[in-house]
């Protein structure tokens, strides 16, 4: 039986100095460090704005309603095949396989490779923990490497460091939208034989150099989970242009079945599948992907002018080579500038009914990783823990929100004052 990860603060030492906690003796117990979020204030005589939600404005119900009529509900039916090849082709890729949720997708990618215990994968350390929980189902080990500071993506010259004989994948992952500098990794990664499997969950079509996420790597896994720029509630995709890698893919998803007779295994399968409700809404959603993303940038844009004279924000960066696509919006918090910290400017926006996130907690501090990467610092990602959160950034915020938003950002700024 699993037993709990039981750490305190104070027995984390001077990383406790990142943890946004009340009380330094807050014990952790099998789930992430608590962020102590505030609750938004819903007397106001505004309503809450969440820091996401999907957009369902276009055939979701339609198609929803062919698959209930046609009795086509659950893991066969033309809208997984449909939403697969609409999918993959608006990421560039030749193959989509369609599954339970973004974990799974990064899974199935990862399982391809015949990962066996001892083999190293490496990974930034700033992430949602799925891309090393992925790895380890596998029986492998995270390798972890800290961020380059300027666009918050995986420090390409820490991957090279880390590399060993026992390496046999990379796993960049295209934090909160903004894509890894992707040529000098895969050249690294062609140089020393090794896979490389994007992490594409918040990525939905983000660009590096005219080539879409998704389609950079030897395969990818992306997201639908509900906060998701498009969603199917829950569901995942690998993509890939490896015909191997995506025949292996979907005949693992479905319990490895052969082709050659019913009830016959020659793998280790698994019960993977997206049902044909979800990839009718999943069509419906990638059908309106382009436009949600334009949205998200035309948001970033409006937010990035009313925040850019507020000292002490930073907001998200734009690499020249890249297309950010804004999965959240982003800022970071210099206290001393602003004039209080990221909590306080937190629990402002919330007493006015505005609802954020604080950024990940990386992969050394997790109370389940703890004994693994005990002793590794990462000074960059633990930078952006500590100072980092996101405000709402659905596909349908409205000038208005926006204009409210920043507003009170800039009512609450000491330094302003």
């Amino acid at each position: 039986m699993l037993q709990p990860a039981e750490l305190t603060l104070a027995e984390m030492g001077d990383l406790a100095s990142i943890i946004p906690a009340a009380d330094p003796e807050v014990r952790i117990r099998y789930h992430p460090i608590p962020d102590f979020d505030h609750r938004t204030d819903q007397s106001t005589g505004r309503s809450i704005i969440p820091v996401c939600k999907p957009t369902l404005e276009g055939n979701e119900l339609k198609y929803v309603t062919q698959a209930i009529e046609t009795n086509w509900i659950s893991s066969a039916g033309s809208f997984i095949r449909d939403f697969e090849a609409k999918f993959a082709e608006a990421c560039g890729t030749t193959y989509g396989i369609a599954c339970a949720n973004g974990t799974i997708a990064m899974h199935l990618a990862l399982a391809t490779l015949g990962l066996e215990p001892g083999d190293e994968v490496i990974m930034p350390t700033f992430t949602m923990i799925a891309t090393a929980n992925a790895i380890t189902y596998c029986g492998a080990k995270p390798v972890l490497v800290d961020m380059e500071p300027n666009y918050w993506q995986m420090d390409i010259e820490q991957v090279a460091a880390k590399i060993t004989p026992r390496t046999k994948a990379i796993i960049p992952v295209h934090i909160y939208g903004h894509p890894t500098d992707m040529d000098p990794l895969l050249e690294l990664a062609r140089q020393h034989g090794i896979m490389v499997i994007e992490d594409a969950a918040e990525a939905h079509g983000a660009e590096y150099k005219g080539r879409r996420c998704g389609s950079l790597g030897d395969a990818s896994g992306f997201s639908f989970y509900g906060n998701k720029i498009i969603t199917t509630g829950e569901g995942g995709m690998l993509t890939t242009n490896n015909r191997e890698i995506a025949k292996l893919a979907w005949n693992l998803r479905d319990h490895a079945f052969s082709h050659e007779r019913h009830f016959w295994h020659k793998y280790i399968g698994f019960n993977y599948r997206m049902t044909n409700l979800q990839a009718a809404v999943g069509l419906a959603q990638v059908e309106q992907m382009d436009k949600f993303i334009e949205n998200r940038r035309h948001n970033a844009q409006e937010y990035t002018s009313r925040l850019a004279s507020i000292p002490g924000i930073t907001t998200p960066p734009q690499a020249s080579w890249a297309k950010n696509v804004y999965w959240m919006y982003g800022l970071l918090v210099d206290e001393k500038k602003f004039g209080m910290n990221r909590d306080q400017l937190r629990k402002a926006l919330a007493d006015n009914g505005i609802e954020t996130r604080t950024f990940f907690i990386p992969m050394h501090c997790q109370p389940v990783y703890w004994e693994q990467f005990k002793g590794q610092r990462y000074p960059v990602a633990e930078r952006l823990c500590r100072d980092g959160f996101y405000l709402p950034s659905a596909s349908s915020l409205t000038l208005s929100e926006i204009e409210y938003i920043t507003s009170i950002i800039r009512e609450v700024c000491p330094n302003l004052h």
